[in-house]
């Protein structure tokens, strides 16, 4: 076994059942993935939140957002032929694919890094407009300078991208529309510029040719990306055999930027692994783990909503120690500590 994460011993932190659901129609299916961050003295988490209406016997009720960011429900008649419900997820209806489940993301903070609770005077983000019709997802946020950019997943009927909205007090927000095009997510960006750019990293996708791979792209505004190179590719064999993405914005050391990220296998067993990128040219891999440092091996990373995933986007960082906050099987928050210094020793530099 090559786990080396030290699991918070009353995981999980949180559950569905720890959060009301954003309005009367709708239910907390899932907690998932939140982007981390450190603001007014206290560890913050953007989790988030996916929702399903309440069903109605006869009818196949769906939500999806409005241009206000408000849920508006779609009824299907279970008898009509022009549905397909098959797949519990992801449904059809004479052609166009809708979603069972929307995702917002939901402010929590906590003095102590463990016990969280809903901070009343900020505001929820949930999808708004034509690009965010099915929800926003998985949030990793980066501070630079005094400015948080928050880089999220798109989800629409028109394809997945990636987002970008920044804040300087999580109370008024500039949104930025969608800064990576279909099919794109799990964008990362790094929390210092490098030769006054910045740099992030992304996963495109291509299910013909190519793959699931980890990209680098730079910018000089932070809105603006080219000069895309591909640094991580899937691996035969391995962990990350099927897919590979970025985790949240890479960590800077001596030795380099390191980068916990989640690999899946064609089975879809989720596990983190780390890779080492140099300081001067985050294209340049120095290393990176054979073996996952995180596998699911505890019984909520194993059991839930979709089990067997550890899968972060959300960390802090205190000295030598990695407070990781991570979706445990799509359904719990959870928490555990890595030593940077341990992470290293198991790459070879």
């Amino acid at each position: 076994m090559t786990d080396i994460a030290n699991r918070y011993k009353q995981n999980p932190l949180l559950s569905p059942k720890d959060l009301k659901p954003s309005n009367e129609n709708m239910i907390i299916e899932c907690l998932l993935n939140p982007g981390v961050f450190e603001f007014e003295g206290k560890t913050w988490l953007l989790i988030r939140v996916a929702e399903r209406t309440i069903q109605k016997e006869g009818i196949l009720s769906v939500p999806i957002y409005n241009d206000k960011g408000e849920v508006e429900i779609i009824d299907f008649d279970l008898k009509d032929p022009k549905l397909d419900a098959a797949d519990s997820r992801v449904i059809n209806y004479d052609g166009t694919d809708y979603l069972t489940t929307i995702s917002h993301l939901r402010l929590v903070c906590s003095v102590d890094g463990i016990n969280f609770e809903e901070a009343a005077d900020y505001p929820s983000l949930f999808g708004e407009g034509e690009y965010e019709s099915y929800g926003i997802e998985d949030c990793r946020v980066a501070k630079i300078d005094d400015t948080f950019y928050l880089t999220y997943t798109m989800v629409s009927a028109n394809g997945v991208g990636v987002g970008l909205r920044t804040t300087k007090d999580w109370k008024v927000f500039k949104k930025e529309g969608m800064i990576l095009s279909p099919h794109n997510k799990d964008c990362a960006i790094f929390e210092e510029k490098i030769n006054d750019k910045f740099y992030t990293l992304h996963r495109p996708s291509s299910p013909e040719l190519g793959g699931n791979y980890i990209w680098l792209a730079e910018s000089f505004d932070g809105i603006h990306w080219g000069n895309h190179k591909c640094i991580a590719k899937t691996r035969a064999g391995k962990f990350d055999s099927k897919r590979l993405g970025a985790g949240a914005a890479p960590i800077k050391t001596e030795k380099g930027w390191l980068e916990i990220y989640h690999g899946a296998t064609n089975e879809n067993r989720y596990c983190l692994g780390a890779i080492l990128l140099d300081l001067k040219d985050p294209s340049i891999v120095l290393a990176r783990s054979e073996e996952p440092i995180m596998e699911p091996i505890a019984q909520y990373e194993q059991t839930g909503f979709f089990g067997n995933v550890v899968f972060t986007n959300g960390h802090k960082v205190i000295g030598d120690t990695v407070y990781m906050y991570y979706g445990a099987s799509d359904e719990f928050v959870c928490q555990a500590q890595f030593s940077i210094k341990e992470i290293l020793s198991k790459l070879d530099i």
